[in-house]
């Protein structure tokens, strides 16, 4: 008792969690306030106040501590509230956090524990200059500011014509005023028929063709009212952007999100990746081990597990069937390593009204996504050869299934999910392991547009082991509006959620 009570004030001081974040351990009773603490919210919290897992009857004890809510409310709130999801997975009875996970970050700028990762950037606007008396002509600027990308056509042609000639100071042919506004505003009322002909008109057609404004008290006051709508449309104007964000600020903000995730993803593409499959699942006696970059395999069977450690510590990323309950199998633990949880993120899938559901399997996901027929070895004949010491055999088993798992890994990697497929289901599942800054076919596409270059794709089912890249093909990458479409030599558009690998390849001519 007195080790878990040092183990616990330990957590409270040196929260793992928390450092990862970047954050200041919480406090519930306050952040339970926030008003964007739902129970999930506060769950959240308490687990990242106390930084090791706990049960839901614990963190619902905190709860009451904390006023949030009575113990017996809180329970069934926290079971209602679908605790086991990203960020927080469940382990046996406790629930614990995957402070890697870029939803938990969210969580806590939502719930103010963390500051913006992107300053806001603060744009001082000039108070604008005096409005000017209607006795004062109009100037090319005012009309570039009031036009400029609007729509008059709602003005009088009179109006519009008055404007140009008051702002240019001299008469003008009709063609030179219509280009004049065609030039700023995207529809205005003008055409090469228009005529001023009217008695009362404030602008005259002069012999030579050219429109000029009239020197009457009339034609007087219907430029000073052409005037005053000119700059009452300036100040609307500048009334509405003072309310929108700038567009400088926002190209800002795009160019510094996207510096911030390409500096992401390059520390995400330096880390080493490994991908475990252990047999049997609750005490391994044999582990499968594939390099994902490298595609080296090892595979260790009974006293070989205990250079397991040795090889795991070299890596920052592990991914396995049930990563947690394997590594505490194994006695190994993973420390603030990044845990890849390869298991289905979502565990049915219902069918109809009726209330039928498809369990969903790693077999399930791994054919619908890789297209691999027996992607994982029947756990009686694994059973049967470890029993009869047919090591050779397991091992070549083991490293299929860890083979399946790869392909299983890569393609949620290119695709940012998982595959579906069961009858007439042809569904996407987020994959977990996906970082939002990852590389992903969408930017890759992206890129190839932005370059004029071609894409080189692996389709179908997942490659081959030995040559990965032997069935590769080059495809050209063609935009439609907001659609991006894969065509190969032929013409012929290809499915992306049948592309298993791709890679930028030489200029497109």
């Amino acid at each position: 008792m007195a080790d878990d009570q040092e183990g616990v004030s330990k957590s409270m001081t040196t929260n793992a969690w928390c450092e990862i974040l970047g954050i200041d351990r919480p406090n519930l009773e306050t952040a339970a306030r926030h008003k964007e603490a739902n129970t999930f919210a506060r769950l959240l919290v308490a687990l990242l106040e106390r930084g090791v897992p706990l049960t839901l009857l614990e963190v619902a004890q905190r709860f009451e501590e904390t006023g949030v809510m009575p113990r017996e409310v809180a329970l069934r709130s926290l079971k209602r509230c679908r605790p086991a999801r990203p960020p927080v997975y469940r382990d046996g009875d406790h629930y614990a956090l995957d402070p890697h996970d870029d939803e938990l970050s969210l969580w806590a700028f939502r719930l103010g524990l963390r500051p913006p990762k992107v300053a806001p950037l603060r744009v001082v606007r000039p108070p604008p200059a005096p409005r000017p008396d209607s006795s004062i002509a109009l100037t090319v600027a005012e009309l570039d500011e009031a036009w400029t990308g609007e729509h008059v056509q709602s003005w009088s042609k009179q109006r519009t014509a008055l404007a140009v000639l008051d702002a240019l100071g001299k008469p003008l042919r009709p063609a030179e005023v219509i280009a004049f506004v065609e030039q700023r505003a995207k529809r205005h009322s003008l055409d090469l028929a228009t005529e001023f002909v009217r008695k009362n008109s404030a602008i005259s057609t002069l012999e030579d063709g050219r429109w000029s404004i009239r020197s009457t008290p009339d034609a007087q006051y219907i430029l000073e009212t052409a005037r005053e709508a000119v700059r009452d449309r300036v100040e609307m104007l500048r009334r509405h952007a003072a309310t929108r964000t700038d567009p400088a600020v926002t190209e800002a903000r795009i160019k510094a999100a996207e510096r911030a995730r390409e500096s992401r993803a390059a520390a995400l593409a330096k880390l080493r990746r490994v991908l475990l499959y252990g047999f049997p699942k609750r005490q391994p006696e044999a582990v499968a081990l594939v390099d994902v970059q490298t595609r080296a395999l090892r595979t260790l069977v009974g006293d070989e597990l205990r250079e397991l450690g040795a090889l795991l510590d070299v890596y920052d990323v592990i991914g396995a069937l049930e990563i947690r309950a394997l590594l505490r199998a194994l006695s190994y633990d993973p420390g603030d390593k990044r845990l890849a949880e390869l298991g289905p993120p979502q565990k049915t899938k219902k069918l109809n009204k009726r209330g039928r559901t498809l369990t969903i399997t790693p077999e399930l996901l791994i054919k619908g996504s890789c297209g691999i027929s027996r992607p994982l070895g029947d756990a009686k004949k694994l059973a049967e050869y470890l029993k009869a010491g047919q090591h050779k055999k397991l091992r070549r088993r083991l490293e299929a299934n860890v083979k399946s798992l790869h392909a299983l890994y890569q393609y949620g990697r290119l695709h940012g999910c998982v595959r579906l497929r069961w009858g007439f289901l042809d569904e996407r599942i987020p994959a977990p392991w996906v970082d939002r800054a990852e590389s992903t076919l969408y930017t890759l596409k992206q890129a190839a547009l932005e370059a004029d270059t071609l894409l080189e794709i692996v389709t179908g089912s997942a490659p081959g082991w030995s040559d990965p890249w032997s069935r590769a093909r080059r495809v050209e990458v063609h935009r439609e509006g907001w659609q991006t479409w894969l065509l190969d030599e032929q013409g012929a558009c290809l499915d992306p959620d049948d592309v298993q690998l791709a890679r930028l390849v030489g200029p497109m001519h």
